[in-house]
């Protein structure tokens, strides 16, 4: 069975994004709590909802394979949150996926600007960020990280 990628609409699919990412937090390892992630949790389904923002999940059959937010940063610029595909669902092109839906529902948002931030580590994320037309840009936002890469698409 092929994934279905779709946003989140429901109070059953955000619980399910919440545990994708709570997954990704576990994944990555590092501490992330310099980026308020109980009041990211708290307030998920306002801040990845409607009216300015959007969480798609990648779905196989009833489980989630991977996720990923768009969220307003200022008027025109939104930001790309928490890219995840879990290990045995990679290499299906899901990453590449969730991107390119979650570009076309920036642009269908009437934004102007994509931005992220990852670490360097992360090399496959930035060579998929690349082949998508994002560029290295300088630091908009505080990480710890001395790997903080920065990167924007233009939409």
């Amino acid at each position: 069975m092929d994934p279905l990628i779709r946003p989140c609409a429901t109070d059953d699919d955000f619980a399910a994004a919440i545990a994708v990412t709570k997954d990704y937090v576990r994944w990555l390892g590092m501490d992330l709590a310099f980026q308020g992630l109980d009041a990211e949790f708290a307030a998920f389904p306002v801040m990845y909802g409607p009216p300015e923002g959007v969480f798609l999940l990648a779905w196989e059959g009833p489980e989630p394979a991977g996720g990923v937010g768009l969220r307003r940063l200022e008027p025109g610029v939104c930001e790309m949150k928490r890219l995840f595909v879990y290990d045995r669902f990679q290499g299906r092109g899901l990453g590449r996926g969730l991107c390119v839906g979650l570009i076309e529902r920036a642009r269908a948002l009437g934004y102007g600007r994509m931005r992220l931030d990852t670490i360097a580590r992360m090399e496959p994320a930035l060579a998929l960020y690349a082949t998508l037309g994002f560029v290295k840009i300088a630091p908009y936002r505080f990480n710890p990280d001395p790997g903080a890469v920065y990167l924007e698409l233009r939409l």
